[in-house]
């Protein structure tokens, strides 16, 4: 873990409102893991207060990208930097996806912004594993489809492919998912979580998930991010520290 200086390279919008920077931190590219997140301090001074958590959306040699959409004031400010800012990062945080496990086709489950960590994790295995990649979000503009291969889309008022959650769009293909040998990666809003939790256990598929809470120190000394354990002895795991990505069987969604 590392808190860097590192300056932004390039700003891009990939497509309305959603942000992408692409920032120098050798250090942390070096070592940084598909799930994993950065804990950013967005301004120079002391307000917000707090760092604010971005997953990692891609690495490209010494370069790490971060997606986001303006949600507060946090992003607001962070939408205003521009190449040659610097922003003040720790990281990198949290356990990421294990992309080693015994399957021959990955399974990416998006909703919204979570599609946001799947660039990265698309990157490392396109190569090695077939990949079949769902998206899904409220409308068109809320589907975002940057840096991932032979998706499938879906949106709540129905403006593009499929009209529905992306769990519903992911069952239309269950007899091709049961012949084939996958792992499922998701992230997305909890709502989207827990239908993609029961989905998978009901149909024995191994899945692990990327989720989202608020913190504070991002590393698990502030106890301000829990999340119910299943399998644990203990009653409450923390996101940043024993996540964001855990197996869908191991917590409470």
């Amino acid at each position: 873990m590392f808190i860097v200086n590192s300056r932004i390279v390039e700003k891009q919008e990939p497509q309305s409102k959603i942000y992408l920077l692409k920032i120098h931190s050798p250090e942390i590219a070096s070592i940084i893991q598909p799930g994993q997140f950065l804990n950013i301090h967005v301004s120079d001074d002391s307000y917000p207060l707090l760092r604010r958590p971005f997953s990692v959306c891609d690495v490209e040699g010494e370069n790490i990208y971060i997606m986001f959409n303006i949600l507060g004031e946090g992003t607001k400010i962070l939408a205003r930097k521009n190449a040659g800012d610097s922003l003040d990062i720790l990281g990198p945080l949290g356990v990421g996806f294990n992309l080693d496990d015994d399957y021959e086709t990955a399974v990416i489950v998006a909703g919204g912004l979570g599609a946001a960590p799947f660039p990265y994790v698309t990157r490392l295995i396109k190569d090695n594993k077939k990949i079949l990649t769902f998206i899904g979000g409220k409308t068109e503009f809320d589907v975002i489809t940057y840096g991932l291969l032979n998706y499938k889309t879906s949106s709540d008022n129905g403006s593009v492919e499929f009209k529905g959650t992306v769990v519903d769009l992911l069952k239309t293909q269950l007899q091709q998912l049961r012949n084939e040998k996958i792992k499922i990666f998701g992230c997305g809003p909890t709502a989207m979580l827990r239908s993609l939790k029961q989905f998978c256990i009901e149909n024995e598929f191994n899945c692990e998930v990327s989720t989202e809470c608020a913190m504070a120190c991002g590393f698990g000394i502030c106890q301000g991010c829990p999340i119910e354990s299943i399998r644990n002895q203990e009653k409450y795991l923390l996101v940043c520290k024993d996540g964001p990505v855990f197996n869908i069987r191991d917590v409470v969604l």
